[in-house]
């Protein structure tokens, strides 16, 4: 590996900030709003300085004095070119404050505190100058979400167009929704369409979203008076009476990524996120993403609704990531998708804020995002996390029969045994520090790294996932199951779930059933329970066949290490990984421990109760609010546990203008081990003098043992986590520490560049201090309010 190290002229708008590289044409998140402009500089009354001022050039002997920065200094032995600064190596020693104050009490540039909308602004949440964004409308001073019914957490739950009743199966309308239990409601799915627009295909005579009906359905009626029909007329009365709960439309999805549905239900493949995001030159389609940012604006005011999810599946370098259907334009685009997915966060970011100012009312932005450390390892640092209300992580799918490792759909935390993993040497490998990535807590402290707890959301799910023919492993957990008919674009999978094991079959390209064990969790349920249920027919099961052949015998089984529960059917060796009660509750008291801001989870339709009157009156479980009760419960009510500390960082008094960022990842299959490089630039007018200190926090997600490879001994010195992650990782943060070389210095514009090395993913970093002469300071673009040193 190259040890590179450059010292470089960079202009003072130029670089990167808060670990985010800038989109060229960006403004720095510190520019002065118009409260800031009476900033001023303070200075306290000191000697003047007497010794000549200190030169690069000139030769000094020991006992010779100069002044620098209003300091003066004196050298211990011969020394030319070396700054003035503290510490046993260096060739200076401090001898006091001249014409500038003391060392503690530098000159400072004042900057007024935040009023009005400011107040409410969530914390590490990207401004857009000059703007003034009515934060307030939807967040409460210092920041916290103002949320529906009572609850102090987020309970999110995905609402689907697709289940209209129209083919015969089970209906799940707006008038089904828990609304007095939820506090965000996600309509899935919108879709980019071949003009770069967002869309649901609203024109289409007969689509759902604007134009359905469903007479006699009591709750279901039409108001007459709105200008379209469908879910969304539904969503828009229903609103009206829970005017507190928030509808987001979400965008993308693992079908309509790459492409869209259009009104006939035939797949477009037009390139979808993909193409309006990036150009197959490797650039940013910034042309796209202003039409889809606009599109989206005027889709926000024609319907109601208080945000956009974007569920882009997903913008990783790793080659056939995705949807296979994609591949054909996703992996020429690979190089590009995370610059591209930035700019396009950024943009509605931008367009969302304008808006917001100019209607009164604030739009939320918010992502559906992958936890699957493979997955993250393709996404660099997530440098576009900053410009999210909030991200819902997608914790599930975590192990499927996409491969033949039979293991929960969506474990809480690792148990050291993962077969997928343990297949790939990663508790093995020394330099993963048996560090388990499939499971929810791990995910979580991965985004740690570039977002408040408070804008981390965890995502369960009401479905199954499954294999047949099962071979080893305890009642079927780490056991495989591999396949022999994949789907298109899959070499190899698992030997999927099929029948009335996978009541919510997709159906590919061909119209064919897609293995995979997919059920609604109210399916389950009666398996569980050795009841047919009345629906089969409508999902195309034959319930004349006897009892003992069409379900047979389902054992649920529960570990609390992974805090997963599934069935197993010993006869079919068919392993269903389930979610329930006993998991979701041990879920429920880890976000509050944890002080996570919420769940989320997909969908609304998968939940179940028990119901006596159904199946000719013997009873069967069918949908309802069972797990949606059990959280809206927890969160409704006091903590049971006391929250963990948001951060444990230091916090400075004053700020310092230096940004830092992570760049020139290679592809995501190459990125092993993780090798970026960290630039620092001095966006000050102060020179970093040789010796000063730069901390960060770093996830973790990671081992505490990045490093850097060209010399300046970038260490962890303070580790929140240490060992394997079996029963969770223990802290949030490993603390980071790296110094100038004594013999070199930062002038103001300059930056230096460091190639870094660590093994798992992470975002961020964050939490930036910068230590100079004796006194640590916050970065501007983390602390903007804090008075700053020039």
């Amino acid at each position: 590996m190259s040890k590179t190290l450059m010292l470089v002229k960079s202009g003072l708008a130029a670089g990167a900030i808060g670990g985010v590289a800038l989109v060229a044409g960006t403004a720095p998140t510190h520019a002065p709003q118009p409260a800031q402009a009476a900033a001023h500089v303070v200075k306290t009354a000191a000697a003047s300085c007497a010794d000549p001022a200190w030169n690069a050039t000139t030769v000094y002997t020991g006992g010779q004095r100069v002044s620098y920065q209003d300091q003066t200094w004196q050298a211990k032995w011969w020394t030319q070119g070396n700054t003035p600064s503290a510490g046993d190596a260096s060739p200076w020693q401090l001898i006091g404050q001249c014409g500038g104050g003391t060392p503690s009490d530098p000159p400072l540039v004042q900057v007024p505190p935040p009023t009005g909308n400011a107040l409410c602004r969530p914390e590490a949440l990207a401004q857009t100058g000059g703007v003034d964004v009515p934060y307030c409308a939807a967040y409460k001073q210092g920041g916290a979400e103002q949320l529906a019914n009572g609850s102090r957490r987020r309970i999110i739950g995905y609402f689907t167009s697709w289940r209209t009743g129209k083919d015969g199966s089970p209906a799940y309308l707006a008038s089904d929704i828990p609304w007095n239990k939820l506090t965000h409601i996600n309509y899935a799915f919108a879709h980019v369409d071949g003009n770069n627009k967002l869309s649901v295909n609203e024109t289409a005579p007969g689509n759902p979203a604007t134009d359905m009906s469903w007479p006699g359905v009591a709750g279901a009626e039409m108001d007459a008076s709105l200008p379209y029909k469908g879910h969304f007329n539904l969503l828009t009365q229903y609103k009206r009476k829970f005017p507190g709960v928030k509808t987001l439309i979400s965008v993308g999805g693992w079908a309509e990524t790459g492409g869209y549905f259009d009104a006939s239900g035939k797949r477009i493949d037009s390139g979808g996120f993909y193409a309006m995001s990036t150009n197959a030159d490797g650039s940013v389609n910034q042309a796209g993403i202003n039409a889809f940012a606009d599109s989206a604006v005027a889709f926000l005011r024609k319907y109601g609704f208080d945000g956009v999810d974007i569920d882009f599946e997903y913008p990783t370098s790793m080659n056939d990531a995705g949807n296979p259907l994609d591949w054909t334009i996703a992996n020429a685009r690979r190089g590009a998708l995370n610059k591209g997915f930035v700019a396009l966060a950024q943009t509605l970011r931008d367009r969302l804020d304008r808006a917001a100012a100019q209607d009164g009312r604030y739009y939320q932005l918010t992502a559906a995002v992958p936890a699957s450390g493979y997955l993250l390892r393709g996404m660099e640092a997530f440098q576009g996390l900053r410009y999210f209300d909030f991200v819902n992580v997608m914790s599930y799918d975590l192990h499927g029969a996409w491969n033949e490792f039979v293991g929960p759909n969506a474990a809480l935390y690792d148990d050291g045994k993962d077969a997928e993993l343990a297949r790939w040497s990663v508790y093995t490998t020394p330099q993963y520090g048996g560090i388990g990535y499939l499971n929810t807590d791990w995910s979580y402290h991965y985004y740690r790294g570039g977002l408040p707890a408070s804008r981390v959301n965890m995502g369960v799910p009401y479905y199954t996932r499954g294999w047949k023919n099962v071979s080893g492993g305890s009642n079927g957990l780490w056991g495989t199951a591999v396949g022999g008919n994949c789907p298109t674009g899959l070499k190899t999978c698992g030997d999927g779930a099929v029948g009335i094991d996978n009541l919510w079959h997709d159906l590919d390209e061909k119209g064919q059933e897609v293995p995979g064990g997919s059920n609604p969790m109210w399916h389950a349920k009666n398996l569980e329970k050795g009841l047919a249920g009345s629906y089969l027919a409508s999902y195309g099961v034959d319930p004349s066949l006897p009892i003992n052949q069409l379900v047979g015998s389902y054992q649920r089984n529960y570990n609390a290490t992974l805090a997963a529960p599934w069935l197993w059917n010993a006869s079919k060796r068919v392993f269903l990984s389930t979610e329930d009660e006993q998991s979701l509750a041990q879920k429920a008291a880890w976000i509050d421990a944890n002080n996570v801001g919420g769940v989320m989870f997909w969908e609304l339709a998968g939940d179940y109760d028990w119901k006596p009157q159904r199946n000719n009156g013997q009873g069967e479980y069918f949908i309802g609010n069972t797990l949606t009760n059990l959280l809206y419960n927890a969160f409704s009510q006091p903590a049971k546990v006391s929250a963990r500390r948001a951060d444990a960082s230091p916090a400075p008094t004053a700020a310092i203008d230096v940004g830092f960022s992570l760049g020139g990842f290679k592809l995501g299959d190459q990125n092993y081990p993780i090798n970026p490089k960290l630039t620092i630039v001095n966006r000050s007018q102060t020179t970093l003098p040789g010796g000063t200190e730069f901390q960060f926090d770093v996830p973790t997600s990671a081992p505490a043992n990045i490093a850097d490879q060209s010399g300046f001994g970038l260490k962890v010195i303070s580790a929140g986590h240490s060992g394997n992650n079996i029963g969770g990782l223990k802290g949030d943060f490993n603390r980071v520490s790296v110094k100038l070389p004594s013999w070199q210095s930062l002038d103001a514009g300059q930056s230096v560049t460091l190639d870094v090395v660590y093994y798992l993913p992470i975002s961020g970093p964050s939490h930036y201090t910068v230590g100079l002469n004796g006194k640590t300071y916050a970065i501007r673009d983390e602390a903007p309010y804090l008075p700053y040193l020039r």
